[in-house]
């Protein structure tokens, strides 16, 4: 954990890997054929009430996220991966327990000249 983590609080939940079929980018042909997204998301909030009442209403689902964060990938494409980034953020900073959240999206399919495994921006937002 680093410093940055501990100002947040010790708990968060973490999705890693959520891989999305969307249609961002700046070249037309990545708006027509879309590629492969893959979304990494944490989120830092209190998990003590859900886990002493053991109740998925005390928590964030992250099922439920999980859906949500998708449908934010897919939907009104964008040019840049950070722009998708700050929706993806908005997305999960909109559910009241959640202090703040890291977002890492993933273009393995970039149109890059040169090759390379990944290509990803992240970000760090908190609630205001």
């Amino acid at each position: 954990m680093t410093s940055d983590d501990r100002m947040r609080g010790p708990d968060s939940m973490t999705l890693t890997g959520l891989r999305i079929h969307a249609n961002h980018g700046v070249y037309a042909f990545e708006r027509e054929q879309g590629q492969e997204f893959v979304v990494d998301v944490t989120a830092w909030f209190d998990l003590a009430r859900a886990a002493i009442a053991d109740d998925v209403a005390a928590t964030v689902h992250y099922g439920e996220l999980a859906v949500e964060v998708a449908d934010a990938v897919r939907r009104d494409p964008v040019d840049l991966i950070e722009t998708l980034a700050e929706r993806i953020a908005g997305v999960v900073l909109a559910h009241p327990p959640v202090d703040a959240v890291r977002v890492t999206v993933h273009k393995p399919n970039a149109p890059i000249e040169v090759p390379f495994a990944d290509v990803s921006v992240t970000i760090e937002r908190e609630r205001a």
